[in-house]
């Protein structure tokens, strides 16, 4: 709890393809930290997510089916794809158009719902999840214990367990949050797949633009 109050100071799994859709037991819904991602890719492909004033923090990477080991995509499923406008109204949560047309193609598919159904279940899981309002006031970048983070959502959700959430580092930063709900949006425990905390004791976290 130090590392939180000091925040404030600073202000492998297997996987199938082509699985038939609905057929899964749970979701995860998997936040990035945007500045990382822009940081390791998106600065580098000139995503409108990166543009200067966005102001993205944790950003809907995705809400992905699960099984209670692994997990399926690019399901085989014949419903309408989303239009241009339908992709482009995600970009507010999700960074840009084409975030939402790829997670659409890899994991929403395997939903068993309607582009329509799916986004809208999408945004109602990312507004289930109250986003620790600290690490939006960052104003440098600082390296902390990624169990910190995970301490942050605890404290800002107390209905959400520790074996509901994990969090994911990459090339040293904190990358994402991915939080276990079942079908109904409810927090569930992660699978054991899933369930794989960064164990990074000076992950670094930039704050947001």
């Amino acid at each position: 709890m130090r590392w939180i109050a000091a925040l404030f100071l600073t202000a492998s799994a297997a996987f199938a393809e082509g699985e038939t859709p609905g057929d899964f037991d749970y979701y995860v819904l998997s936040l990035s930290w945007s500045p990382t991602w822009c940081a390791l890719e998106g600065d580098a492909s000139g995503s409108p997510q990166c543009d200067d004033g966005k102001g993205f923090g944790w950003v809907l990477h995705g809400l992905w089916p699960q099984y209670e080991d692994g997990w399926p995509s690019y399901c085989r499923n014949n419903t309408r794809n989303p239009s241009r406008a339908d992709t482009a109204a995600m970009a507010d949560i999700m960074g840009s158009s084409g975030s939402a047309w790829h997670q659409w193609k890899k994991h929403g598919r395997c939903a068993g719902l309607s582009s329509d159904d799916y986004f809208t279940l999408a945004r109602l899981a990312y507004d289930r999840i109250r986003r620790p309002e600290v690490l939006r006031r960052l104003d440098k970048a600082v390296t902390v214990p990624a169990s910190v983070i995970e301490e942050a959502f605890l404290k800002d959700n107390p209905e959400l367990a520790a074996d509901a959430i994990t969090i994911t580092c990459q090339s040293g930063r904190i990358q994402e949050a991915r939080i276990c709900l079942t079908r109904d949006l409810e927090f569930r425990d992660c699978g054991r797949d899933v369930r794989r905390d960064c164990s990074m004791t000076d992950a670094l976290l930039d704050p947001i633009d």
